[in-house]
């Protein structure tokens, strides 16, 4: 009954972030065709990866598989960086694999297998959903390419496009990330899985959001049900190809490194500035995560995060929209990598990771290029193909920014509503008379079900309820969890 209700709350959210995105629409010339479609068919989606086996185990498999091709960096990376840097140092970690994924991308894109899967994809989309060819091609562009390369692929059309189109396609790159970055994404330890479904989720939801948000008022000159043709690659091998898109990597490499560099400074002094200024007013651990972190708390319940990890989950968020996708990553990996590594879930009342639900919840809500920086880079991509439209981008670049997050919030509200724990749970009392002796996030949950279990009887030994009633080791698993985590029965 507690689930119904925590399900029914997240449902509720759900139709609040829908509603909240149209309130500034014009509702009679909404095409509800398309709104309904583009959100029952990511819900469709959500249901087929997130709640059947047959779909959960094929994009775990799929995520598996990407997490083993992209480790083959390694094996570049440690040659000219060596063994050291690449093992220790973020920048020679991550930031190859961009390379190494651009010159993969580049070498299907010469093949043309990356054009016939968008093309696939935007003709299923269109057909559904009624978007014309234009926009729907951008939009399912961006489940593989970033937020600039997509308009790319309809640069030839992008002058004529109506003013909504143009929305569809802002909208469209800033709800997804590129497949060149999911990779780095995924060497943080972020689950891959996750990150695919969120992006993939992502389109017909972009689509729809944006009709919502700004419905189509003028004739559009391509309704043709034909689509577009995308060209192959003008180089004249795959040698060519590989070469190409490894180079063209290399600047997306340097703006991440650069941003990242940039964007971590600017917070440090942020934060140094605004614990400053909370000394002065007797107000102590002021700082922008922690502001994020009570502006942005009921947003991220309302998405079914435990409220117990709000206002770490509600920090990641804010850093995402305020900074960028990059750092809060970084931060989700590190909170991830607590738990597996079996901290302690609260030292001196201060939360140190999240749940496994709220980490994927998280996941989605930060899957997507919706964040302040991300208007200078869309404005600049845009107004170099169609300068005599600058002024229309400029008009709706902000409202795009904005139906591109909640593209990101609608979709973890989905997570939430659908999320089931995955896999069968750990045999505590076989696990503990193991002789174990690191920390781990079994090691820990298995300790705090044996302290849950445990009583202390004045000075005579203590007692044990439920499995470890009658084992005859649970004495010296208690002695042993005591080694490693503190607990009022270890005194």
């Amino acid at each position: 009954q507690e689930g119904r209700k925590k399900t029914d709350h997240v449902r509720e959210s759900y139709a609040r972030f829908v509603t909240h995105a149209g309130i500034f629409s014009f509702w009679s010339q909404v095409c509800w065709r398309t709104v309904f479609w583009g959100l029952g068919l990511q819900f469709i989606f959500g249901i087929l990866v997130i709640r059947t086996e047959p779909g959960f185990n094929a994009f775990q498999w799929l995520g598996d598989q990407i997490q083993i091709f992209l480790a083959y960096t390694v094996e570049g990376s440690s040659f000219v960086f060596g063994d050291t840097l690449v093992q220790n140092v973020f920048a020679f970690q991550s930031l190859p694999i961009i390379i190494f994924f651009g010159c993969v991308m580049s070498i299907l894109y010469y093949l043309g297998l990356v054009q016939w899967v968008i093309q696939k994809v935007a003709w299923f989309l269109q057909i559904t959903m009624g978007t014309t060819a234009a926009e729907t091609l951008a939009v399912a562009g961006n489940i593989f390419v970033g937020m600039t390369e997509a308009p790319l692929l309809i640069r030839p059309y992008l002058a004529d496009m109506t003013i909504s189109e143009i929305h569809a396609v802002m909208t469209g790159g800033f709800a997804t990330i590129a497949g060149t970055v999911l990779g780095a994404f995924i060497s943080f330890g972020i689950d891959a899985s996750s990150l695919i479904s969120a992006s993939v989720m992502a389109a017909p939801c972009a689509l729809a959001l944006s009709k919502l948000v700004y419905p189509e008022v003028e004739e559009s000159k391509f309704k043709s049900k034909e689509g577009l043709k995308l060209p192959r690659g003008e180089e004249r091998n795959i040698l060519e190809a590989a070469s190409n898109g490894a180079t063209d990597a290399i600047s997306l490499v340097a703006n991440v490194a650069a941003n990242l560099i940039a964007f971590l400074a600017v917070l440090a002094f942020i934060n140094a500035t605004l614990s400053w200024l909370g000394e002065m007013v007797d107000i102590h651990g002021l700082s922008f995560q922690v502001i994020c972190s009570y502006v942005l708390r009921p947003m991220v319940f309302m998405m079914g995060v435990q409220w117990a990890d709000c206002p770490l989950v509600a920090e990641i968020v804010g850093v995402k929209f305020f900074i960028n996708e990059f750092v809060a990553y970084q931060q989700l990996s590190q909170y991830k990598n607590k738990r597996l590594s079996g901290v302690e879930e609260w030292i001196n009342g201060e939360k140190q990771w999240i749940s496994v639900k709220a980490e994927i919840i998280t996941t989605f809500s930060l899957c997507g290029f919706a964040n302040l920086s991300s208007i200078g880079i869309t404005l600049g991509g845009l107004t170099s193909m169609i300068p005599q439209r600058k002024s229309d981008l400029c008009k709706i670049v902000v409202r795009a920014l904005f139906t591109g997050a909640c593209v990101s919030f609608i979709s973890a509200c989905m997570a939430g509503i659908l999320y089931v724990p995955r896999g069968a749970e750990t045999d505590c009392v076989s696990f503990l008379n193991t002789n174990f002796t690191n920390r781990t996030y079994e090691t820990y949950v298995c300790c705090r079900e044996l302290f849950q279990s445990t009583s202390l009887n004045g000075t005579n030994m203590p007692s044990f309820s439920g499995p470890w009633q009658d084992n005859v080791s649970s004495l010296r698993n208690l002695a042993s969890c005591c080694d490693l985590y503190t607990s009022t029965v270890c005194a």
